[in-house]
C-alpha cells in the first residue's frame, strides 16, 4: 500500500504542476480533466500526508522513551504515543477504504429512470407505482426529487419517466434498485379477476459533474420540435422540445416537459451525462473480475431484482433472498428494511 501511495503523491504533484502550466490553463478540456483527477487524488493524497506525520512524531517519541527521563514526562510520553498509534490505525483503514474506492460515489446525486416493461398498460401503472414509491422515500429521507422527463401513458402510468435525487445517502441507499421489477396483481384493465404478472425496468444513475466528463460539442445533434405532451396551447406553438443525439454512441435524450426550449435542453443534457458516465463505468468495470464479483447480483438491467405480490402481501428480493409482507408500507416510501438488508449483504460480500 506504501508504494502505491507514494505514486499518488506524486501524481498529485504532478498535477499541480501541470494546472500553473499557462498552456494547460488555455486548454479548457486538458485543464478540467487534470483538475478532476486531482480533485479526486486529493482525500487520499491529504490521509497520506497525515500518516506520514503522524509516523514521524510516533518515531520521535519512541526514541524519547529510549533515554532518561523523570517518570512524570515518560508517563506524559506513553500516554501521547498511545494516542498517536490509534489514529495511524485510523487512517490506515481510511486509506484503505480510499484505495478501494469504497466510499468514492456514496454522496453523489443520482437520475432515476422507471420505463414499463412486459404488461401493457399495467406494466405503465406499475411504472408509476414504482415512482411513487421512490418519490414519497425521498419526502421522508428529505431528499430533493426533481422531474427530468416524463412520457404518460393513457390510463395515468408513465411509459417512461425520468428524475434526479439529491440528498445524503441517496445514492446509498437507492444504487441497488437498477434492474427489472416484477408485479403480481389484478390489473384494473381485468374483468376476470385473474392475476396478471407485469414488469418495469429502473436504472439509477450517478449524475456526473462537468469535470467528471467533457463533451464536444461537434458531437451532438440538437433538434427541436414542438410538445406533443400535456401543457395549453402555449407548448402547442413553439418549438420547445429538445432531442440531443450523442452521434459517437448514438445515445438519444429527449426532453419535452418543460415550456422552455433551454430548460428541456439543460435537462437533456443532464440526462445524456449520466448515461454517458454509466457507459464509461459499465465499460470499466468489465475489465475489474474482481469488483465484479462483490457486487449484488450481476448487475444487469436486464436481471429480475425484486417480486411485489399483491395477493400474499409479499415482496421477494430475488439478489439475497430477502422477503418482506410490509408491501403496502414499501410502496408508500418506507424502503429503509429493504436498502438495510441490501447494504448489509453487500459489506459481508466485501469482506468475504
Amino acid at each position: 500500500m506504501l508504494g502505491r501511495l507514494e505514486d499518488i503523491e506524486r501524481r498529485y504533484v504532478e498535477l499541480e504542476g501541470k494546472l500553473a502550466d499557462a498552456a494547460v490553463i488555455a486548454d479548457r478540456n486538458q485543464y478540467n480533466r487534470y483538475a478532476k483527477e486531482l480533485a479526486d487524488l486529493k482525500e487520499t493524497v491529504l490521509l497520506f500526508r497525515e500518516l506520514k506525520r503522524v509516523d514521524k512524531e510516533i518515531t520521535e517519541l519512541e526514541g524519547l522513551l529510549k533515554q532518561r527521563h523523570e517518570a512524570d514526562f515518560l508517563e506524559l510520553a506513553k500516554s501521547e504515543l498511545q494516542g498517536l498509534k490509534a489514529r495511524r490505525l485510523d487512517l490506515e483503514n481510511q486509506l484503505k477504504r480510499s484505495l478501494s474506492g469504497e466510499d468514492k460515489d456514496l454522496e453523489r446525486d443520482i437520475i432515476v429512470e422507471i420505463r414499463q416493461g412486459t404488461g401493457g398498460d399495467e406494466a405503465g401503472l406499475f411504472a408509476a407505482d414504482l415512482y411513487r414509491m421512490y418519490m414519497q422515500y425521498a419526502t421522508k429521507k428529505g431528499w430533493e426529487l426533481e422531474v427530468l422527463s416524463s412520457s404518460p401513458s393513457e390510463l395515468g402510468g408513465f411509459k417512461e419517466i425520468i428524475f434526479s435525487v439529491k440528498g445524503k445517502d441517496a445514492f446509498k441507499r437507492l444504487k441497488f434498485e437498477s434492474g427489472v421489477h416484477r408485479v403480481q396483481r389484478v390489473p384494473v384493465t381485468e374483468s376476470q379477476g385473474r392475476i396478471h404478472t407485469s414488469t418495469a425496468t429502473v436504472a439509477v444513475l450517478l449524475e456526473p459533474q462537468e469535470v467528471d466528463l467533457v463533451i464536444e460539442p461537434k458531437d451532438l445533434k440538437i433538434d427541436t420540435y414542438r410538445s406533443s405532451g400535456p401543457g395549453g396551447q402555449h407548448m402547442q406553438k413553439t418549438d420547445s422540445a429538445v432531442r440531443i443525439t450523442h452521434i459517437p454512441t448514438g445515445i438519444v435524450v429527449a426532453c419535452q416537459d418543460e415550456r422552455s426550449q433551454l430548460k428541456n435542453k439543460n435537462k437533456a443534457m443532464r440526462i445524456l451525462r449520466a448515461r454517458l458516465m454509466d457507459l464509461k463505468q459499465e465499460e470499466e468495470l468489465k475489465k475489474i473480475t474482481q469488483e465484479r464479483r462483490s457486487q449484488i447480483g450481476s448487475g444487469e438491467r436486464s436481471e429480475k431484482i425484486r417480486t411485489y405480490n399483491f395477493p400474499d402481501r409479499r415482496i421477494t428480493d430475488h439478489r439475497i433472498g430477502f422477503t418482506t409482507h410490509r408491501l403496502q408500507e414499501v410502496l408508500d416510501g418506507d424502503l429503509d428494511e429493504l436498502s438495510d438488508a441490501l447494504i448489509e449483504a453487500e459489506q459481508r460480500n466485501r469482506n468475504e
